[in-house]
């Protein structure tokens, strides 16, 4: 019997960015190496042997690891819940629950996503809900971690939209300072961003 780890992360890079101008995913960290590239080593600094699936687009500074817990799923391009549904019928690795992040929450550290899936764990210790922050009045489920037991509601919806998904599913919504979700969708979320960083 397989053991499953305790968080697998699922990586959105099929986004188009046009407010941006283009692709988000492969655009320079200032940490270095790409947007995506960037959150995959905060996942792999907490979660080291955690298993990484990539929803889209490949990452060109994470070329020499596929196939060593990265793998690259086809997204149909039908928007990020279809690409959500497709994934899930596509047989993921075992894990107790998945981080489901864009690849334009840029502002993640490994001390901050370890902080927000303590919390996680804490509200949903066995992985059956969606937990996910909430944003003033909006519920963001994005960044958030979905619980594998999840998985065969998830894959047999369609929605293009994750919103209409994870409102057919069981959600924990909590409030976490150490959330840092922050989309970067437009050219003033990127100055915000820069200007924000230390």
């Amino acid at each position: 019997m397989a053991i499953e780890a305790p968080l697998g992360m699922l990586l959105l890079t099929g986004g188009q960015g046009r407010r941006l101008g283009g692709p988000k995913h492969d655009r320079t960290h200032p940490a270095g190496g790409t947007w995506g590239g960037h959150l995959v080593r905060v996942f792999r600094e907490v979660f080291p042997s955690g298993p990484v699936q990539i929803l889209g687009e490949p990452l060109p500074d994470l070329e020499d690891l596929l196939g060593k817990g990265i793998t690259v799923v086809s997204d149909p391009r039908q928007g990020p819940g279809v690409a959500l549904s497709t994934w899930a019928r596509s047989e993921p690795p075992l894990a107790v629950r998945w981080w489901v992040v864009p690849c334009d929450q840029v502002a993640w550290t490994a001390r901050d996503l370890l902080a927000w899936y303590s919390l996680a764990d804490d509200v949903d210790p066995s992985g059956r809900g969606w937990v996910m922050v909430r944003e003033g009045e909006r519920e963001q489920p994005l960044g958030g971690f979905m619980g594998s037991e999840l998985l065969p509601c998830l894959a047999s919806f369609e929605a293009s939209r994750v919103r209409d998904l994870v409102a057919r599913l069981p959600r924990c919504i909590v409030e976490c300072q150490a959330y840092r979700g922050m989309d970067v969708d437009d050219p003033e979320d990127l100055k915000v961003w820069k200007e924000a960083r230390p």
